[in-house]
């Protein structure tokens, strides 16, 4: 079936850059925080959230020494950091290309709460999109995230949630390779609740087949897109802690179950999960025996950066000691996305829980 005609000319493009950020045994860092959401992980190391500090971390991450280009295929941005550059005058898309990884861009601005539900929300941000995914190309970024968000409750996911969610990803996927740009296609189902792995389970496979029906309905060109889902897992409160085995088997089979397999790969966030434990789960969902026909890896952001923040700690002398610390985790999780990672238990910071209830970006 042929693509939409606005994506024709960008086709091949879209085709090449899905298969190449979703490069077996590569993932991506998402380095997409807002403002006030870093100036949050400032905060725990007593740094103030100012540009600079906020520069000066991204170029930590960014110039780390070594082939780090080896399990990161891609980087997520925030808009100031898709415009900002090195201290050396570099522009940071600049030194990530030379790095041949590909920058990205977040194009949502964040969610609202749909009325008549039990705070249910839905992501903003259509409204001016193809003109700011046309500016974000012409800059050098060449995919896009766009995060809905989905709850566990009594009643939730109502079917309201997921149709106003699937549509509005659905439009943005279209928006987006229609200007050059790989979208990928995010329906968050928080861990938030008391719920088991099986109502997650089936949550999780409810909100992807709505938003797989909307996209075939928006003529989403599939080779030419990525999907990051979260995991499978019980609820945070639930008090169970579901093995790596039974994260893998019910993930897999929801994912068998909904999505289509022209699409390159699907690129799991780690959804408050510790360091260590979406290293495991990822190694686990990849070692799994059942029929995958994607690639499956990872776009973690605090999975790959909680351990390197607190090493920095906002104090240029520990930043080579901090890239050693990012460099390790990143080759870690490049290691679980071909199912060869070997735990040894992680220090305390890798190990640490890293869920907060209604995280917002």
């Amino acid at each position: 079936m042929a693509a939409p005609t606005g994506v024709a000319k960008y086709r091949e493009e879209l085709i090449k850059n899905a298969h190449a950020l979703a490069a077996h045994g590569k993932g991506l860092l998402a380095a997409d925080e807002s403002t006030g959401t870093i100036g949050k992980r400032f905060e725990s190391i007593k740094l103030a959230n100012t540009e600079d500090n906020r520069r000066a971390y991204r170029e930590l991450l960014f110039t780390t020494p070594g082939d780090w280009q080896n399990f990161i295929s891609g980087v997520i941005l925030y808009e100031e950091t898709l415009k900002q550059k090195a201290s050396d005058g570099i522009p940071f898309v600049d030194i990530l290309t030379k790095k041949g990884v590909i920058p990205g861009i977040k194009v949502d601005k964040g969610t609202v709460v749909i009325d008549g539900t039990d705070g249910e929300t839905a992501t903003q941000g259509l409204d001016d999109l193809g003109k700011r995914c046309a500016e974000y190309y012409k800059l050098g970024a060449r995919f896009a995230k766009w995060r809905a968000v989905l709850k566990i409750g009594a009643k939730e996911p109502t079917e309201r949630a997921l149709i106003e969610n699937a549509h509005g990803l659905a439009r943005y996927a279209a928006i987006c390779q229609e200007n050059g740009l790989v979208p990928i296609i995010e329906p968050e189902v928080l861990p938030d609740g008391k719920h088991t792995i099986e109502e997650c389970a089936r949550a999780t496979q409810r909100t992807l087949a709505v938003v797989i029906k909307y996209c075939h309905d928006f003529n989403i060109l599939w080779e030419g897109a990525l999907l990051k889902p979260n995991m499978v897992l019980p609820g945070s409160e639930s008090g169970v802690h579901a093995s790596p085995q039974d994260v893998a088997h019910y993930t897999v089979t929801v994912l068998a179950r909904t999505v289509p397999t022209a699409l390159p790969g699907i690129m799991f966030l780690s959804g408050g999960q510790g360091e260590e434990e979406a290293a495991v789960n990822l190694n686990a969902i990849n070692k799994h025996h059942a029929k995958k026909p994607w690639s499956l890896t990872f776009s973690y952001g605090r999975a790959l950066q909680h351990s390197t923040i607190a090493t920095w700690k906002g104090d240029p002398a520990n930043v080579a000691t901090a890239q050693k610390v990012f460099f390790a985790r990143a080759k870690a999780c490049s290691e679980a996305a071909s199912g060869k990672y070997v735990s040894t238990g992680g220090d305390a910071h890798a190990s640490e829980s890293l869920h907060v209830k209604n995280y917002v970006y």
